[in-house]
This record gives structure tokens, C-alpha cells and sequence, in this order.
């Protein structure tokens, strides 16, 4: 994690280059109240389109200020976000502020300055020289919410380094420690449940396990604060899959790695909590665990018993992510919390339906699953509503066990999944569930190809609206 997260949003304004956002239909005017910049941009052949930018120099040739290009209108949160992450990555090394004629109001100030603080990510563990040291620094706009924005940044490089970690050095125990490390940072407590205690209180994970020599492990990270709100993330932690005796092809295990992305987006989230001092009882539940294979690896056809008493018949040891789950949601119901949210890297067919940046979330209150969606849209992490129909849930019957955890069909595979994880939900109406991806598949400015933390600031701003 980068020890100051505002490192390029510095406060002060001394010289630096003004920035000035234009759009199509004010091009024309802005260029008449700016004769030099006007003469210059007419030379370049220069039009305002979204994304494009000009340095504009003074009579002396010294640089005097920026142009940048909005396109047709001023774009959404979500477009500004990464505005300001391919402004920071594409201009030259300085400062720059933004001019006043410019100055955004609210949250869009917010997006921009929170893509420019994200757009010099890097994962440099084992190659330091893919560290940026020198790139251009945004002076924080005016009214810029900087308390929000360290969280926002810390939480996303947070995931992202979690998930960018190859499962050699990110196993169960390491992510436990990542979770303690947390906990003594944040001031909270953390409990292991392993070993035999995990055999017999949370069958499902433990089954799932028990095929990797590197023990699965229950993590359950507490933030007290008695009286308050009761929240209760589940992460989806299977640090490694190998699609179990069910074995991927080597094209699909080769991003197996981000398969713990749901546990690293849930203690983002609970990292942006405490540092927004978000009046919530946080409690993170964690099943860590690798899906490997040797001879004591679960079996098609196998039956299990769930935490719940369910028992579930295994019609494919790839779909190990929706077991460990249900046990973690299991115990989460047995606390009573108010508001239940998991997050997971679950089904490839949420990737077929709405692609690689936009996650579904489910939900048994279509009015709180908007709200999250709303939250997202204000803060650039956008995801989308999913339906919970009901017409899909006898695709999880079994001949043998109260329930398959693959159905046959392989059809509505995200939906049948979040029916599946519906069955270890004590109250579905106070629960939320994020498919996510948790990864870029191809680079873009603050989103190189590897990983992406998804719904953390979603989720986080839901919270602070609801709670303070």
C-alpha cells in the first residue's frame, strides 16, 4: 500500500498549471476570452474531444496553461474518474490545478481527483522499477472531499495488491495474516478457525480445502462498536483454484490467482470504513482456502453436509466458491446482523452477461439493491441490478442431497448461483451479493491488465450514507 495515498493531490497551489476543462458547445467561447490560447490551439488543428489536451504557452514560450477536452458534455462520474486517471498518467511530470472557470462541485470533483490518485498504480513486489517516482500532481480542488479520497485510494491499491499477489506467496495463511495485519492497523480483533474445529463446524470449506496441503482456514476480522449498526462482509477467499478433480483447462487456471478477489475487496472495504470512521459493528468473514487436487481432493458426486444441515451433492468441484461461501453466510445469519454483503469472483457467466467492469449485484430487496447501485454511480464503481427469479431455483435439485451446487444446465449461471448462496441466508431481504471479476483485461490509464477492486467504494459509500 502507498504510505500517503494523496501523494499527487497535494494541497498547495503554487505554481502550477492551470488545467481548464471545455466542452464542445463552450470551446468557442472559451477561446475568446483566451486570444493567446486561441492563436495557438487554432494552429494545432485542436478540438476539444473528450480525453484530448493541449499545453498552451505564453508569450514567451513558457507553458501557461492546459486545455482539455470534455467531448460533447460534461461526462458522468464514472468517464471523469478515468479523465483524471489518463490526465496524471499522459501529461508531463509537475503540478497542476484546476482553473477556476472549471472548478467541478460535489462528487464529480471527487471522480476526477480520485482517477488522477489512482492513475499511477503499479504492482512492482518483484519488479521495483515499475514504480512511478516522478508524475504529474493534481493540487486538490476546491471543496474535494481529502478525508474520502485517502480512503478511496488506500482501499483500492489495498485489493488490488491482494489480488496481483501470486498464489505462492498469497495462500490462506498469508491472506490470515494480511486480515491480522489489518486488524492491529485499524484496531480491530481477528479469530482462526482451522483444523479439526473447521471439520466439524464448517464442513463445506473444509471440504473444499482438503485436497491443498496449505490448511483452509475460517477468518473472521471484528471491528466492534457496540450499539451501532450491525454489517457482516463474506469474502470469497480461494486463494488458488484448480477447478478440484473437475480440472480447468490451463487457459482458464492461469488468473486463478484473483479467485480470493472478493476477500481482498471485502477488507478494502473494511479499510475504507475505518478511515471514513463509518458508525458500523463490522464484522469480515473469510473463508480461505486453496481448490487443489490430490488423493484426499473431494469427488463429483460426493455429498456434504453444510454448516446450515443442508446437504449438497457436488455436481462440479469448480463451483467450490458458492460451498465455502455458504457455510461463511451460515454463520454471519447465526449474528443477526442488519445488513449481510458478499462479494465474490463467482461465475463466469456474469462476465458472458455484462462483461469484465460491471459486476451484478442480487439482493432480496430490489429497493436496496438500487440504493447500492446508486451509491456506485456516485462514486464511479458502477454495478448492475440482477433478478433473483424464483423460476430458476429447482436447477438446484438433487436425486440424492437437498441441493446441487452445479446445476446441469450451465443457463442464468450467475443467477443460479446467487439462488444457491439464497438458501444459507437467514434474512434475504438484509443481504446483498456482488459477482464480481476483479481483474482488467486490458490496459487502459489507472487500469493496467491485472487487478481491479470492485464494489469496495459502492458498498463503503452505502454504508456512510446510511450509518453517518
Amino acid at each position: 500500500m502507498t504510505p500517503d495515498p494523496l501523494a499527487t493531490l497535494p494541497l498547495d497551489t503554487t505554481a502550477a498549471l492551470p488545467l481548464h476543462l471545455v466542452t464542445e458547445s463552450a470551446f468557442a467561447s472559451w477561446m475568446a476570452a483566451q486570444p493567446t490560447a486561441q492563436r495557438w490551439l487554432q494552429r494545432s488543428a485542436f478540438r476539444p474531444d473528450r480525453g484530448r489536451w493541449q499545453i498552451v504557452p505564453d508569450a514567451g514560450g513558457a507553458p501557461a496553461l492546459v486545455c482539455v477536452g470534455l467531448g460533447t458534455a460534461m461526462p458522468g462520474n464514472h468517464d471523469l474518474c478515468w479523465l483524471g486517471a489518463a490526465l496524471a498518467d499522459r501529461l508531463p511530470p509537475g503540478d497542476y490545478r484546476l482553473a477556476p472557470a472549471a472548478e467541478l462541485i460535489g462528487p464529480p470533483e471527487n471522480a476526477l481527483a480520485l482517477g488522477w490518485g489512482t492513475g499511477g498504480y503499479r504492482y512492482a513486489r518483484y519488479r521495483p522499477s515499475l514504480s512511478v517516482t516522478r508524475r504529474a500532481r493534481l493540487h486538490s480542488p476546491a471543496g474535494a472531499d481529502r478525508v474520502w479520497l485517502a480512503a478511496a485510494i488506500a482501499s483500492q491499491q489495498l485489493a488490488r495488491d491482494l489480488i496481483n499477489t501470486p498464489a505462492n506467496d498469497m495462500g490462506p495463511e498469508e491472506l490470515a495474516n494480511v486480515a491480522g495485519d489489518l486488524a492491529q492497523q485499524q484496531g480491530g480483533n481477528i479469530e482462526i478457525v482451522s483444523g479439526a474445529m473447521l471439520d466439524q463446524h464448517f464442513p463445506l470449506i473444509a471440504a473444499v480445502g482438503k485436497g491443498s496441503p496449505r490448511a483452509p482456514r475460517l477468518i473472521d476480522l471484528k471491528f466492534a462498536r457496540p450499539g451501532a449498526p450491525r454489517v457482516t462482509l463474506v469474502g470469497k477467499g480461494v486463494c488458488f483454484d484448480t477447478g478440484g478433480l473437475d480440472i480447468k483447462a490451463s487457459a482458464g487456471m492461469l488468473l486463478m490467482k484473483k479467485d480470493m478477489g472478493g476477500a481482498a475487496s471485502a477488507l478494502g472495504v473494511a479499510l475504507m470504513l475505518r478511515m471514513l470512521d463509518v458508525k458500523v459493528d463490522l464484522r469480515v468473514l473469510i473463508p480461505a482456502v486453496e481448490n487443489s487436487v490430490d488423493g484426499a481432493a473431494f469427488r463429483p458426486g460426493d455429498v456434504c453436509r453444510s454448516r446450515k444441515g443442508l446437504t449438497v451433492e457436488i455436481g462440479n468441484t469448480d463451483a467450490e466458491g458458492r460451498l465455502v461461501l455458504a457455510d461463511a453466510l451460515t454463520l454471519a445469519g447465526e449474528d443477526q446482523p442488519d445488513l449481510l454483503i458478499d462479494l465474490a469472483t463467482l461465475t463466469g457467466a456474469a462476465r458472458i452477461a455484462l462483461g469484465a467492469e460491471l459486476p451484478p449485484v442480487y439482493g432480496g430487496d430490489a429497493a436496496l439493491v438500487g440504493e447500492l447501485v446508486k451509491s456506485g454511480q456516485e462514486c464511479a464503481d458502477p454495478l448492475w441490478a440482477m433478478p433473483l427469479w424464483d423460476g430458476y431455483d429447482d436447477e438446484l435439485s438433487s436425486r440424492i442431497a437437498d441441493l446441487n451446487n452445479a446445476p446441469s444446465s450451465g443457463l442464468g449461471g450467475s443467477i443460479t448461483a446467487a439462488l444457491f448462496l439464497r438458501r444459507f441466508v437467514a434474512h434475504p431481504q438484509r443481504w446483498l451479493h456482488l459477482d464480481i471479476y476483479g481483474w482488467n483485461p486490458r490496459d487502459r490509464p489507472g487500469r493496467p491488465v491485472g487487478a481491479e477492486a470492485q464494489g469496495v467504494r459502492a458498498i463503503a459509500n452505502l454504508l456512510r450514507q446510511r450509518y453517518g
